[in-house]
């Protein structure tokens, strides 16, 4: 599958873009070049997923793969399942064009329900079936800071949905994906398409809004006969970072609607909206003082 990814900044580099539509590059952020760090520096890599808060990955007390970007963009990979294939401590089965079964420890199943996996802090476990929907997990790649994961019982952290490991999706922050994006793939098994733009706000509020469009084609049988499960899905969202380093708060927000083709009893519809806030720093403040106001009135 052929993937071409266009890095930009500013509208009229877009429009330029779209004229000509044969000018393509890939950035490449510093953070990114993890080819020019020692083994010293590798093991300093940060991870947050182990303890709950930053610490090296040296120093992490278990069993953990880090995939970064980097990984991730060299892989070809265009979906986040399809990503999870570089951690060897995890196992990754297609079972349908978009279903996949993502686990650990060998206990994979399409319905596995004892591996816990978060995107930005948020677990995307549906109680609807005891698992995680991947086909309706689409993440923007080129947003992903890194993936952490963990290889082993973490339920006393986590809780009862970590027994076999966790997964951690780490998007980047709204201030390092500045500027426009576009990304296309079109392929015999799938077409994607991606834009994404960046900008700053009064107030110190760094921004991103992005639109996907993904069309899955139909599987074939050994014999070559086609079977019906061609998928076609269309997403928006955003994410909104605001405040100063110390005190900054994270707001995002997802919708996305679709349809997944299946033998029987036919096509079905799927909608979504997802919207998520930062448990950082801000936060934490507001809950401590909403308290003592609270402990002050008793």
């Amino acid at each position: 599958m052929e993937r071409i990814v266009l890095w930009r900044r500013g509208s009229a580099v877009l429009l330029a873009v779209a004229l000509l539509g044969a000018t393509s590059s890939v950035a490449q952020p510093a953070q990114d070049r993890l080819v020019d760090l020692s083994l010293e520096e590798l093991s300093n890599l940060e991870i947050t997923s182990v303890s709950k808060r930053v610490e090296r990955l040296s120093d992490a007390p278990t069993s953990v793969f880090v995939i970064t970007s980097a990984d991730i963009r060299r892989s070809g990979a265009t979906s986040l399942p399809e990503a999870l294939r570089l951690a060897p401590n995890l196992q990754v089965a297609r079972v349908a064009t978009t279903g996949y079964a993502v686990s650990a420890r060998g206990f994979n199943s399409s319905s596995a329900n004892k591996l816990l996996v978060l995107i930005d802090g948020r677990s995307v476990y549906s109680p609807l079936f005891s698992g995680v929907f991947w086909d309706v997990q689409d993440v923007t790649l080129e947003d992903i800071d890194r993936i952490e994961v963990i290889s082993g019982p973490g339920g006393t952290l986590w809780g009862v949905n970590a027994v076999n490991g966790v997964i951690n999706v780490i998007t980047r922050s709204a201030a390092l994906t500045q500027g426009a994006l576009v990304a296309a793939g079109a392929g015999n098994r799938e077409d994607r398409a991606t834009f994404r733009y960046g900008g700053k706000a009064s107030g110190g509020v760094d921004y991103r809004v992005y639109a996907s469009h993904s069309d899955f084609k139909p599987t074939e049988t050994e014999a070559g006969d086609g079977v019906n499960d061609a998928s076609h899905q269309t997403q928006i969202g955003f994410r909104a970072d605001v405040g100063s380093d110390g005190d900054k708060l994270m707001v995002k927000g997802d919708a996305y609607t679709g349809r997944r083709d299946q033998p029987f009893p036919g096509a079905i519809s799927i909608t979504g909206v997802r919207l998520d806030l930062g448990s950082i720093s801000v936060v934490k403040k507001a809950v401590r003082s909403l308290t003592r106001a609270a402990c002050c009135m008793l």
